[in-house]
C-alpha cells in the first residue's frame, strides 16, 4: 500500500459508524474517575493508617502508581472527550494536569502539536523527541522509582518553576501562542505555591506525610505509568505521516487498560483523535486488518523496544521496520 506523504494515512471506516463512535458519555467519565479516586483515597488512606510500619511502603507504593496515572484524566480530558459535560472536562483537565505536574496550557498546546507532528523532529514534537534514543540512562531513570531526581533539571516541575519565573522556555516560543503564555506562567506560580504549601506543611507538623501525598508520588510512584507511556512511539519511524509507522498497539489486561484510560490502541487514538478512549476498542475491531499486529501484551511489546533502543544508543537513525498488511516498509 502506497502512502501518500502530503496528508495523514487513516484507515477506512463507514462515516455513519464514526459519527457513532464520536458519541460522548457524561456517565462513562463520571463511572471511571469515581473507581479511579475511589481506588486512590483507600490507598492513600491505608497508607496513612499503616504510616510507620513496613506496609506502609506498600501502600504507598499503590497509592502513588494510581495517583501518577492521573496523566490519562489529563490527556482524556484535554481531548474533551472524557466527558460530554465541557465543565467536567475543564475541571478534571486541571485536576489531572496538576496531579501530573504538568501546567495545563503547555501541555494543551504542545499536544496538538504532538498530534499534529507525532514523532516529527522539524517541526519538533516536544512530547515524543525530548529525549534522545542514546540517553539510556535517562530512559531507565523514568522507570526506577525516584530516578527522576538525577535530572530535576530536565524535569516537568522545573520546567514549570522556569516558567514561573518569567523564563521563555523553548516549548513556550515554538508551541504557546503569545496571549496565553501569561496564564501559562500564572498557573505554574499556583502549582509551585501547592507544592511549597506541601514541604511547609511537612517541615511543620515534622512529618513527611504532606510532601508523599502531594508533592512526591510522580517521583516514587510513576514507574507503572512510565512502562506504559514508552510503549506508544518507542523505536518507531520518524517524520512520517502514517501513525502506523510511529505509533504501536499493544492489548493490556482490564486493570491496565483501566489505569491507561484505554491509550493502549494508540493508533487508533492518534488516527481518530476526537473519539472517546472508551470506544477505541470498537475502533481497533473494525480497523485492524489494516493495521500491523497489536502486540499481545507488555512483554510482547518491551521485546521489540529493548532491543531497538540499544541499537538506537549506538545507531540513532535506526527504526524498527514495521510490517504492514500486504507491505513490507523499511
Amino acid at each position: 500500500m502506497k502512502v501518500d506523504l502530503n496528508k495523514w494515512y487513516r484507515c477506512k471506516i463507514d462515516d455513519q459508524i464514526y459519527k457513532e463512535l464520536l458519541k460522548k458519555s457524561d456517565w462513562q467519565g463520571i463511572k471511571h474517575i469515581f473507581v479511579f479516586f475511589t481506588s486512590l483515597f483507600i490507598c492513600g488512606g491505608m497508607a496513612y493508617y499503616t504510616w510507620g510500619s513496613w506496609w506502609a511502603i506498600f501502600w504507598f507504593f499503590l497509592y502513588g502508581t494510581i495517583y501518577s496515572c492521573g496523566n490519562p484524566i489529563w490527556h482524556e480530558t484535554g481531548h474533551k472527550t472524557a466527558f460530554k459535560s465541557k465543565l467536567l472536562n475543564e475541571i478534571f483537565y486541571q485536576i489531572g494536569s496538576f496531579m501530573t505536574s504538568f501546567e495545563p496550557t503547555r501541555w494543551h498546546w504542545s499536544h496538538f502539536r504532538h498530534h499534529g507532528h507525532t514523532l516529527f523532529t522539524d517541526p519538533l514534537d516536544f512530547e515524543a523527541q525530548v529525549q534522545k534514543p542514546t540517553d539510556l540512562f535517562f530512559i531507565l531513570c523514568h522507570v526506577i522509582p525516584f530516578g527522576l531526581l538525577f535530572y530535576l533539571h530536565r524535569s516537568a516541575q522545573f520546567e514549570s518553576l522556569k516558567h514561573a519565573l518569567g523564563i521563555t522556555t523553548p516549548v513556550m516560543e515554538e508551541c504557546i501562542p503569545k496571549r496565553e503564555r501569561s496564564k501559562c506562567r500564572w498557573i505554574s506560580r499556583i502549582h509551585i505555591a501547592i507544592w511549597l504549601g506541601s514541604i511547609i506543611l511537612s517541615l511543620y507538623f515534622k512529618s513527611w506525610l504532606p510532601v508523599l501525598f502531594i508533592l512526591l508520588p510522580n517521583f516514587y510512584g510513576k514507574t507503572l505509568f512510565e512502562i506504559f507511556g514508552i510503549i506508544q512511539h518507542a523505536g518507531l519511524l520518524n517524520n512520517s505521516k502514517d501513525h502506523r509507522l510511529s505509533t504501536r498497539d499493544v492489548y493490556l489486561n482490564p486493570i491496565f487498560s483501566f489505569l491507561y484510560w484505554h491509550m493502549e490502541y494508540h493508533i487508533e487514538h492518534h488516527m481518530y483523535p476526537m473519539i472517546p478512549s472508551f470506544n477505541l476498542k470498537k475502533l481497533h475491531a473494525l480497523i485492524k486488518y489494516q493495521l500491523p499486529p497489536a502486540k499481545k501484551n507488555l512483554w510482547d511489546a518491551y521485546k521489540e523496544i529493548i532491543p531497538a533502543i540499544l541499537k538506537q544508543a549506538k545507531n540513532p537513525n535506526y527504526k524498527i521496520d514495521v510490517q504492514l498488511p500486504n507491505t513490507k516498509l523499511t
